[in-house]
């Protein structure tokens, strides 16, 4: 027999864990005689199969019986004491009993039987619980699968009718031998950290007893962001009855607990060292709280956990759902964080955009703290739209001020107006489309309970700062919403109360004016100007502001927007609403093009006429202080500006739209438009461009000398640009360096030089001299033939100088004809312009006519001054002698005069003869090398040329040398100066190159140089 339970233990030790079934546990385990070895079998093995695992449990418990049986009768169960439940550990231990201490010894058998029977009582508890921890997951599982696992239970399903010979268990949390072997606060710790609440749940209440002490450990593992509602059970609670923490009362598996588990029995057992306790439970961890806490420390604790979840997670909804929960059970002093936290939950969930918005993802408790009332209002609505800002104020904004009144009021400092006033503040700094959503859910004509602002005045003050604090040009809809929410009084201003709200629009025209200490006014800045006004001052503002919105509305039409500030600015300032009506009338908004016809700039007359003026209650528009006439003038401007000429003649003849304005005034404004397109012009030609536009837009008013005068003068100029006059070398001259010229004459000099045979175009350079604005001045047409005729001798075309000359000396003669004439200034300059021209081109050596230059010089005698008719005479004798001498067939002696000659040394040409050359008109010359490079102007050259004329004859060009007024010599024909290739001729060569080139007077040789 012995060997046969041998056999039989050596069996089970072969066998496998997974190969282990119910009917091998009593076929083979049960049939062992020895109750020792069949008792410690079963504790050895530890499985995940319930049934495998109940059934040795069992036989052990069976198998040991028998000794506990024998051990009461040594030492009976003690009424007094009060054994723990089954597997705990106890701290403190009841003293040992002597008798029973000997008999372990003695038995020590029995004693590792006793020993292992509390151990398997022990792990029963645990599978009875964990069989029905699995049970709950079935039933938690089957909620979960709804209607869609019906059909698990399907009869026609293959097996339904087959016996089921294990327990049906859902899926658990943990492996039966993990729960078995792990000490009971470890399984709670892996039960709160996986979130399996209906597990802990049944660990709680068959176990409560053990895990009580340390029940906010167990919490504490739970993660942060699970949700308070799923776990409430084993949250703490509060008894009001008891006024501290409510005990947790657990039922356990057995009513009482078993002899093996006293606490004398298991220090019996330890002193006798009869039992070596491999299967003690590890004791568990230090730090449990025995006690119930108070009503102020569990307070405390769940304002720890719900800080805690919001530092670790920032969830506001779960820190907020923990303080819930405890302040549903009358906990004190969590209703202050229950708001703050209910109000940041509105905040995180509720606020538009929150979800969106990643910046505002890391919201705490410090954060919301450290913000002030304004800031966390800004922040409700940070993300709102027109649509939804007025139920965001309702269900986010208003609680959030209605609790800081409360608090206010709590504190003892109650402040009526916080809510109020902090509302307000958002609107002055909010824009426009969310302001006007705001005053519409405002009107005065709902009812009170609905109003987001209650007070009508508050209303006007608040509508009146926002719109003209704003910087909009374009809201003039939204802002003619915005003044339709306003209240509008039925009391009339008195004339004081009327003065105090101009008086305060007067001076805000001031304040808002911009300055480098503060660029713009905020609505902010504005409310305290419209704080102390009374409801009839505001109804008086609010007529203005109406006019004003109106005004905006018309300007913005034609794009030509202010903002509403501006109104308060130009209120007093007529050159601020001048260039405004300037701005309208020229930039409106389309192009010229855009716009259709004439009905398009009567409809613009029509709303410029508009703002000028006041109304019938004394109230100035944008354009109050210009009269209708400044108006239509500033509009016919405008509408020549944009080249519409057709238009202009059009509405000047209409009777339906007329201009009403005199011919003069149309003339001043038709010539003050023509002057800028000359001036705005880049080409001079009258044909395209915009001095084409000049020149056609003097078509518009009637004809007069002014008209005439102004259209040759464009003539002219396109006149001087086909010359192609240089302003700088390649750079053509501008039309309005033309106007600026402040001699036009020096202008027909540069056309003479710039172009070789201009001059032989007389008429047309006196038609350009005539369109220049010399019409009727004779010495301006007597200059202007002396420079043909000086360009044409440069050009020793001789019979065209002396062509130019004689037309040069009709005219000075018709000038003198007249007596009255003798003593005018023109008449006396032109003389002496014709006499010093007629002189030079007579005592020119290389004209070989010698009647003309006698009669040149006759007429030189004719017009020169009294003064001067000694030096002409003796050259008209000199050359009347070499014509005598030339006729008797004797050679003329040579009387020339060296071109670097003293000044003095030349009879011919005193010294008093240079000095008139100071008013003749000399053209710009640049050649580098020429004493007259320096010259920049007319006067400057003719400074210049009255010292050259001094040393210098006039008559030397591309020649030898010049004929002067007394002979240098005897025997010095023209034939020996020009065969001398030595140093006196080459010397009076290049002085007559440089004369030619320098000083030519009034040809202007520097475009061909």
């Amino acid at each position: 027999m012995a060997s046969s339970s041998e056999d039989l233990c050596e069996q089970w030790a072969l066998i496998p864990d997974d190969a282990l079934t119910p009917s091998s546990v009593q076929t083979i385990l049960a049939t062992v005689n020895d109750d020792l070895w069949v008792a410690a079998a079963s504790v050895d093995r530890l499985l995940d199969d319930v049934d495998i695992q109940r059934a040795l449990l069992e036989l052990g418990l069976e198998r040991s019986q028998p000794a506990l049986d024998r051990a009461r009768n040594i030492y009976p169960p003690q009424d007094a004491e009060d054994p723990p439940a089954a597997g705990s550990f106890v701290k403190g231990s009841l003293e040992p009993d002597e008798t029973l201490v000997s008999y372990f010894r003695d038995e020590p058998a029995d004693a590792q039987l006793c020993y292992i029977r509390s151990v398997l009582l022990g792990r029963l508890d645990r599978l009875n619980t964990f069989v029905e921890i699995c049970r709950e997951s079935v039933r938690k599982e089957e909620t979960q699968e709804g209607e869609d696992d019906e059909w698990d239970d399907d009869p026609w399903e293959e097996g339904a009718d087959e016996p089921v010979e294990k327990t049906t268990l859902g899926t658990p949390p943990v492996p039966l031998s993990t729960f078995l072997s792990d000490d009971l606060m470890q399984n709670a710790y892996c039960l709160a950290t996986r979130q399996s609440f209906s597990a802990l749940r049944v660990l709680y209440r068959r176990h409560g007893s053990q895990l009580w002490p340390f029940r906010f450990t167990i919490l504490d593992t739970i993660p942060e962001h699970a949700h308070p509602s799923e776990f409430r059970d084993i949250l703490p609670e509060f008894d009001p009855s008891d006024d501290m923490e409510r005990h947790v009362v657990s039922e356990g598996w057995r009513p009482e607990s078993d002899w093996s588990e006293l606490a004398s029995v298991r220090e019996s057992l330890k002193r006798s060292e009869a039992v070596q306790f491999d299967f003690q439970i590890v004791p568990p961890p230090p730090g449990g709280v025995e006690a119930s806490l108070s009503p102020t420390d569990l307070a405390a604790w769940y304002k720890q956990r719900a800080e805690h979840v919001m530092a670790s997670t920032g969830m506001t909804d779960i820190a907020l759902a923990v303080i819930q929960h405890g302040a549903s059970q009358g906990l004190p002093g969590l209703d202050e964080l229950g708001e703050e936290l209910s109000l940041l939950s509105r905040l995180v969930y509720d606020a538009q955009g929150s979800e969106r918005d990643h910046e505002d993802d890391d919201w705490t408790l410090d954060r919301w703290r450290a913000m002030d009332p304004p800031a966390i209002v800004r922040a409700y609505v940070a993300h709102t739209s027109p649509e939804t800002i007025v139920q965001d104020v309702r269900k986010l904004v208003m609680p959030y001020l209605f609790v800081l009144e409360a608090r206010a009021e709590r504190t003892g400092n109650p402040d009526p107006s916080l809510a109020t006033r902090l509302l307000r503040d958002y609107i002055l700094s909010a824009p426009l489309d969310i302001v006007v959503s705001i005053f519409e859910a405002s009107k005065p004509t709902l009812p009170a309970v609905q109003r987001l602002i209650l007070d009508d005045e508050d209303m006007a003050r608040i509508a009146l700062a926002c719109l003209y604090g704003s910087d909009s040009l374009h809201e003039w809809s939204t802002m003619g919403r915005i003044f339709e929410c306003l209240p509008a009084w039925d009391t009339q201003a008195t004339e004081d109360q009327a003065d105090e709200a101009d008086t305060t629009v007067s001076s805000l025209g001031a304040f808002v004016a911009p300055t480098t200490a503060r660029p713009r006014v905020t609505p902010s800045d504005l409310i305290v100007f419209f704080q102390p006004l009374p409801a009839t001052s505001l109804s008086r503002a609010l007529d203005i502001l109406d006019i004003h919105l109106e005004s905006g509305e018309i300007l913005s039409r034609w794009n030509v927007p202010a903002p509403l500030r501006w109104f308060l600015q130009s209120a007093h300032d007529e050159a601020q609403q001048r260039a405004r009506a300037t701005r309208m009338a020229r930039r409106t908004g389309r192009s010229a093009d855009e716009l259709d016809g004439q009905g398009d700039w009567e409809w613009l007359l029509e709303d410029m006429l508009k703002l000028v003026g006041a109304n019938d209650a004394g109230l100035k528009s944008a354009f109050g202080l210009l009269s209708q006439a400044d108006v239509i003038r500033i509009f016919f401007g405008g509408l020549l500006s944009t080249g519409r000429f057709d238009i202009a003649k059009s509405m000047l003849r209409s009777k339906k739209h007329p201009l009403s304005l005199d011919d003069d005034t149309i003339e001043d404004i038709c010539l003050s438009a023509s002057r800028e397109f000359y001036d705005n012009a880049s080409s001079g030609n009258y044909r395209f461009g915009d001095m084409k536009l000049a020149y056609d837009c003097l078509t518009v008013p009637a004809r007069s000398d002014k008209i005439i005068r102004e259209q040759e003068f464009i003539e002219a100029t396109s006149r001087i640009a086909s010359f192609n006059v240089m302003s700088r070398p390649g750079i053509p001259i501008s039309p309005i360096e033309i106007r600026l010229t402040k001699d036009r004459l020096s202008l027909v000099s540069r056309v003479l030089s710039s172009n070789s045979d201009a001059y032989k175009y007389t008429e047309v350079i006196l038609d350009l001299v005539h369109k220049l604005g010399f019409r009727d001045d004779a010495a301006a047409q007597v200059k202007a033939l002396a420079m043909i005729a000086d360009t044409a001798l440069q050009a020793e075309d001789f019979d065209r100088a002396y062509e130019t000359s004689e037309t040069m000396v009709k005219t000075v003669l018709e000038l003198r004809s007249d007596a009255a004439n003798i003593d005018d200034p023109q008449v006396t300059e032109a003389s002496e312009v014709c006499w010093v021209a007629c002189f030079q081109l007579g005592r020119q050596p290389e004209f070989s006519d010698v009647s003309r230059k006698l009669t040149l010089l006759g007429r030189a005698l004719e017009f020169c001054p009294a003064d001067k008719l000694v030096d002409i005479l003796a050259a008209w004798r000199r050359l009347e002698a070499d014509a005598i001498d030339e006729r008797k067939g004797r050679p003329p002696k040579r009387r020339a005069t060296s071109a670097l000659r003293p000044r003095n040394a030349d009879p011919a040409l005193p010294p008093s003869l240079a000095a008139r050359f100071q008013n003749l008109h000399m053209p710009d010359l640049h050649m580098p090398t020429s004493p007259l490079a320096k010259a920049t102007d007319g006067a400057a050259l003719a400074s210049t040329f009255s010292r050259v004329a001094a040393n210098f004859p006039f008559s030397v060009g591309g020649r030898s040398r010049s004929v002067a007024s007394d002979d240098s010599g005897p025997g010095r024909s023209r034939s020996n100066e020009r065969a001398r290739p030595g140093r006196d001729g080459d010397v009076s060569e290049k002085a007559s190159r440089a004369f030619q080139k320098g000083i030519g007077w009034l040809i202007g040789a520097d475009e061909e140089a």
